[in-house]
């Protein structure tokens, strides 16, 4: 028989026992469904995510489309395939009505349930911020088969359902001889998603963003309310929901703005070894009347052969000279531009292109030249993915880094980034444009740099599954913490397009003087923070069973 203290001892290593066991459970259980900060462990999704939080009494509303709890691992994943939130169901609406009713009884239940709501559209996002832990996540594209409307005369525009796809809109507008006139460089994304976010290519520095398009929305907000804005009515959620980051309301159908359809475009890419030279040159263009209809560019870091990768779609002005050209072992800024014409239209078209190139300072012997269909053009990174998806590429984390920065601290930049953090090699593309701000509203929830010409720059990386070498998803969230570590020690007042932080005070940063009316626009359309977790900016306070509330 044992003495008392050592029955106390032993107690008492029983409970710590207990309590670590209990701990370390908690912790697996846990890592299933959180975004992982560290770059070498490797995402999970639990199948069986414990018991589930959806009441009977929601499963057993009347639904067009229905809500399921069973062989929903996919809403755990996106294209950034970094972070996986496993939900407690999945909802398949085939009605606006299916949206709403759902949001509206997880309002009325209060601080009572956890369930929170996210809407999916094709899955692109990065970083989990279209997943909803233990939540309900929205199918968007649902609703795709909603039929588009259009609508031809002075200011022509299609209603579509905000799960369609951009891709569909554009094969149908071409229908009508129409096509909207800003596009972002993928085009197999939803509505709802662009509009959620901005949606930029090369064509934003004329016509602005997508969210700049738009002339009408329909939305479900926080509370389960369906409301009909624009820039005349309730105009204050019209603008709070187009670059909200999903926060006030899940967008169900949108008004898109239509412009006459080009047939053919004029696809043109010049290589540059100066990078300030490069910048001129594009601010130069974005600035043209009567400029190209497309600007970006890309940044070429110890790329072998480049230019001959690029005869395959495209015709060197002077073959002799790029066959010359060596590319190897040097940073090399790429300018592509596009213009637009019809058959008809080509000889004027040429002469107005010749008269662009003239006035710019590029390596003589690395002028390109391409003409492709408008679709060809548009649809141009489809054709990449499924190259990609053939070699099982496409499938992998995309540890993307999307940054506005403007125009006085782009060279302070580019020294330090394409100088010294990126000097050898690249894991995938990286743009870089210039954008105007006076195509760009200040009344949208988007953020921007405060000057008038501000650049994205965009690190497209991939990486390698499995890989601890640079092509590894560790090395390159590492690289990605140097340069925004940089931008900030360096207060170049750079903001982040497609933002993701973990914290509301890192948020706040983020939005600045504009946090004031974000929380406002929180408050009054979903007050209970029941939409768009993933993007961790608030967080549903629920209530304990005393009574009170915590977050």
């Amino acid at each position: 028989m044992l003495s008392p203290p050592s029955c106390i001892l032993r107690k008492k290593n029983l409970t710590v026992l207990r309590f670590l066991i209990v701990l370390v459970f908690s912790y697996i259980v846990n890592r299933k469904n959180l975004c992982y900060n560290h770059p070498f462990v490797s995402s999970t999704i639990s199948s069986h995510p414990g018991s589930s939080i959806i009441p009977s009494s929601l499963e057993t509303l009347r639904f067009d489309g229905y809500l399921s709890t069973e062989n929903i691992d996919h809403a755990a994943k996106d294209f950034g395939n970094i972070c996986h939130h496993l939900p407690s169901g999945v909802l398949y609406p085939k009605s606006v009505s299916d949206i709403s009713s759902t949001i509206k009884f997880i309002f009325e239940m209060g601080g009572a349930s956890e369930l929170t709501v996210a809407a999916r559209g094709n899955g692109h996002s990065l970083q989990g911020q279209a997943q909803a832990h233990r939540g309900i996540v929205m199918n968007m594209q649902s609703l795709e088969d909603a039929e588009m409307h259009f609508h031809k005369g002075k200011l022509p525009y299609v209603d579509v359902s905000a799960g369609e796809l951009w891709i569909n809109i554009l094969y149908e507008s071409l229908k009508h001889g129409l096509a909207p006139k800003s596009w972002t460089d993928y085009l197999h994304l939803t509505v709802g998603g662009t509009l959620s976010n901005a949606g930029i290519s090369g064509q934003a520095f004329r016509h602005g963003p997508q969210i700049e398009n738009v002339y009408q929305l329909e939305v479900v907000t926080g509370k389960g309310e369906v409301i009909t804005c624009s820039e005349k009515q309730n105009p204050d959620l019209f603008y709070g929901v187009l670059g909200g980051l999903g926060q006030f309301g899940i967008i169900t159908r949108a008004r898109i703005s239509l412009a006459p359809a080009p047939r053919m475009v004029k696809w043109i890419r010049m290589l540059y070894s100066d990078f300030s030279i490069f910048t001129e040159d594009q601010e130069h263009l974005i600035s043209t009347e009567d400029s190209f209809d497309y600007i970006e560019g890309f940044v070429i870091i110890n790329r072998a052969g480049l230019l001959n990768n690029w005869k395959s779609s495209f015709k060197p002005k002077d073959p002799l000279q790029a066959s010359q050209f060596n590319s190897d072992g040097k940073t090399l800024f790429c300018l592509e531009v596009a213009k637009y014409f019809n058959p008809d239209e080509s000889e004027s078209e040429n002469q107005k292109v010749n008269r662009l190139l003239s006035d710019l300072r590029y390596i003589r012997s690395t002028l390109f030249f391409s003409e492709v269909s408008y679709v060809e053009f548009l649809d141009r990174v489809h054709v990449s993915e499924m190259k990609l998806r053939e070699k099982g590429l496409w499938e992998v984390p995309h540890p993307w880094l999307n940054l506005l920065i403007p125009k006085s601290r782009i060279l302070d930049f580019a020294e330090i980034v394409f100088g010294n953090i990126l000097t050898d090699t690249s894991n995938g593309p990286i743009l870089v444009y210039p954008l105007n701000k006076s195509k760009w509203s200040t009344r949208t929830s988007l953020v921007t740099p405060e000057e008038n010409i501000f650049y994205l720059v965009a690190f497209l990386s991939s990486a390698k599954p499995s890989s601890t070498g640079n092509d590894g998803l560790e090395h390159i969230l590492t690289q990605n913490k140097r340069i925004l570590d940089f931008c900030e020690a360096a207060h170049l007042g750079v903001k982040q397009y497609l933002p993701h932080y973990s914290s509301q005070k890192a948020w706040q940063k983020h939005f600045g003087s504009h946090w004031e009316i974000f929380a406002r626009r929180k408050s009054a359309y979903d007050p209970l923070a029941i939409l768009a977790p993933g993007q961790q900016i608030f967080r549903k306070a629920i209530a304990s069973h005393n009574g009170s509330q915590f977050s």
